[in-house]
């Protein structure tokens, strides 16, 4: 007998997301202080959320100055949304950190 479960078995349950949607979401996005990173940062998260208002970014700089982070609060609809914007943030180059 065969007690093997394959991969699909083992993830054919979906998870419970603990999100409700459609939902305000805010991510945290930290990279080193260069010019372009804010805007970086926005045009990825335009490609993910095009209702986004860059206008409603919240920057702060390390007390040293040395990086920048960014908050972006989004609609999120999904959770598939979520996470590929995820994944797009923390592959680009200008990014350190995606909270």
């Amino acid at each position: 007998m065969n007690t093997l479960k394959s991969a699909s078995q083992l993830t054919s349950k979906p998870e419970a997301s603990l999100i409700e949607y459609p939902s305000d979401f805010p991510i945290k996005i930290m990279g080193r202080n260069a010019d372009g990173f804010a805007d970086a940062v926005i045009a990825v998260v335009l490609q993910h959320a095009p209702d986004f208002n860059p206008a409603s970014v919240e920057l702060r700089p390390s007390s040293g100055r040395n990086y920048l982070s960014c908050t972006c609060t989004i609609r999120a609809t999904s959770r598939a949304q979520l996470d590929a914007l995820y994944t797009a943030l923390t592959s680009h180059p200008m990014v350190a950190v995606v909270l």
